[in-house]
């Protein structure tokens, strides 16, 4: 999978509210989730954009595949310590 890198701070941007794009993280993959009806406004159910989901995922009444049907935009990097 050859896709950019992003960091933590530009995912946060992209959460329904500071920018028109609505991305979300799961294992360190980054979705675009703006055309999803469950996710305008950058929220659905409890879950905020702009973030990476993957812990909370394990309380979902879904598995990983429901991220199937969006578009891997890129990846989430570590910062540099």
């Amino acid at each position: 999978m050859n896709l950019p890198n992003y960091t933590r701070s530009q995912l946060a941007l992209r959460n329904g509210q500071d920018k028109p794009e609505i991305w979300v993280a799961y294992q360190g993959i980054i979705y675009d989730v703006t055309e999803s009806r469950l996710w305008r406004n950058g929220k659905h159910y409890e879950h905020w954009a702009g973030q990476d989901l993957t812990a909370e995922l394990a309380d979902a009444p879904h598995t990983k595949k429901v991220f199937e049907r969006f578009e891997a935009i890129g990846l989430v990097i570590a910062p540099i310590e």
